[in-house]
């Protein structure tokens, strides 16, 4: 199936409107690269297949790369073998300001649970509890961003003619955070500007029978809601839904309130 050229312009936008998921220099010693400003234009870069979420946002990110005059991309998604086994990926190697850059990407959808954890960073959790924002940090510290380091990243890096010594590690690291139905919340590591919803279990939805919603597919989580759809009264959409419940799926949703505000929010199988 083809790439809806109108649906990727406002996957686009959605990506740029992200806000990065923390705005300290560092958090658990991982920093953030941020891209200097740019005007908004049009995505223009061939997508000609349809991508997994965190596939398309690296080409949104390679195209915002390829705007700044003062860098120059040297690697996309460079796979490292030892021998014919891929040990992992390289997100992107580029030179910013004649300086050279290993940049992973990342972005999430993040739920607050009170309920585990110790610490804040802990209680974000992954819509279906099988992914965790500390297990992502973990991972980016441990594996990721090491595999730099590994003999077998030697051979790219002398054909780049490369300082291993020389390169700086940075994250571009943007989420979607949701909180409890009726909670506030300011956080203390991360961006509050990435709260964009809230989540609530599906025996709860009955007190929604008076609005709108949609369910959009995966890669449109990125959109901000916008009134102009095909809206499904709550029958239908309690039907559609308890089939994602049924599978252990937690559905990010679209409501519309009868006064006519829209917000984005999960319903989520688990108690």
């Amino acid at each position: 199936m083809g790439v809806n050229e109108d649906k990727l312009q406002l996957q686009y936008k959605g990506y740029r409107d992200t806000p990065p998921l923390w705005k300290s220099s560092e958090l658990l010693g991982l920093s953030q690269f941020s891209i200097p400003f740019t005007p908004s234009i049009a995505l223009n870069r061939a997508i000609e297949k349809r991508l997994r979420l965190g596939k398309l946002v690296e080409q949104f990110v390679f195209f915002e790369l390829e705007q700044l005059d003062n860098l120059k991309v040297l690697v996309e998604n460079e796979q490292i073998k030892n021998e014919k086994i891929t040990i992992g990926e390289i997100d992107a190697l580029f030179l910013f300001n004649d300086s050279p850059i290993h940049l992973e990407i990342v972005y999430k959808f993040y739920l607050y649970d009170p309920s585990i954890g110790n610490t804040e960073i802990e209680k974000w959790i992954g819509p279906n509890r099988n992914d965790s924002l500390l297990k992502k940090l973990t991972k980016l510290k441990d594996k990721q961003l090491p595999l730099l380091y590994k003999p077998q990243t030697d051979v790219l890096l002398k054909d780049l003619n490369i300082d291993k010594s020389k390169i700086l590690q940075k994250v571009l690291f943007k989420a979607q955070l949701f909180i409890p139905y009726g909670a506030t919340m300011n956080t203390t590591f991360l961006n509050n500007n990435c709260i964009v919803g809230f989540y609530i279990q599906f025996l709860e939805i009955q007190q929604f029978s008076n609005c709108k919603f949609i369910i959009p597919e995966k890669t449109d989580w990125l959109i901000k809601a916008y009134a102009h759809v095909s809206w499904l009264d709550f029958t239908d959409f309690k039907s559609r839904v308890s089939e994602f419940i049924k599978v252990q799926s937690s559905p990010l949703c679209w409501i519309k309130f009868p006064n006519g505000t829209l917000q984005k929010f999960f319903v989520v199988w688990w108690n």
